[in-house]
């Protein structure tokens, strides 16, 4: 029986909090890694298709948006910080059609992105941070890409 691990634990965290919202659970997303550097989300084909029967444009981009969110989740989780977080806005870039469950991943912010994000938060209570997201296919050709701006606002 495999040992649990604290990313198995932060894994599980974050798969409750996608499973409460109605429309992550109805793409099937799942979390399928996270380390110390990315966050994989990803996401059968069989529910997320559109009549062409590649992946749907909504589907992607709930997926790349999500992938980013819990890229900042992870790593604010990680210094103790508490904050609710908001997509503010983003730019999609669809750049082929994607014929296979969808997969798309994340890099967690670097420590100096999340020290200056904590100094606004603790500041004024938010603060916000660029974050990137990337679906590719199972050759790894990127097939859609994410930039948005998140929004972090301190709990309590």
């Amino acid at each position: 029986m495999p040992i649990a691990t604290d990313a198995d634990a932060e894994i599980r965290r974050l798969q409750d909090l996608l499973d409460r919202m109605p429309p992550a659970r109805a793409l099937g997303l799942r979390i399928e890694r996270l380390d110390a550097a990315e966050i994989q989300i990803g996401a059968p084909l069989e529910r997320n298709f559109n009549d062409k029967g590649c992946a749907f444009g909504g589907s992607l981009a709930a997926l790349l948006t999500l992938a980013a969110w819990g890229a900042l989740e992870a790593a604010l989780h990680r210094v103790g910080e508490d904050a609710d977080l908001y997509i503010a806005d983003s730019r999609l870039d669809y750049l082929a059609p994607l014929y296979e469950d969808l997969r798309a991943t994340a890099a967690l912010p670097d420590a100096s992105a999340i020290e200056e994000l904590r100094t606004k938060l603790a500041a004024r209570g938010r603060g916000g941070l660029r974050l990137r997201a990337e679906a590719h296919d199972a050759g790894g050709r990127v097939v859609a890409r994410l930039e948005g701006r998140y929004a972090a606002v301190r709990r309590g």
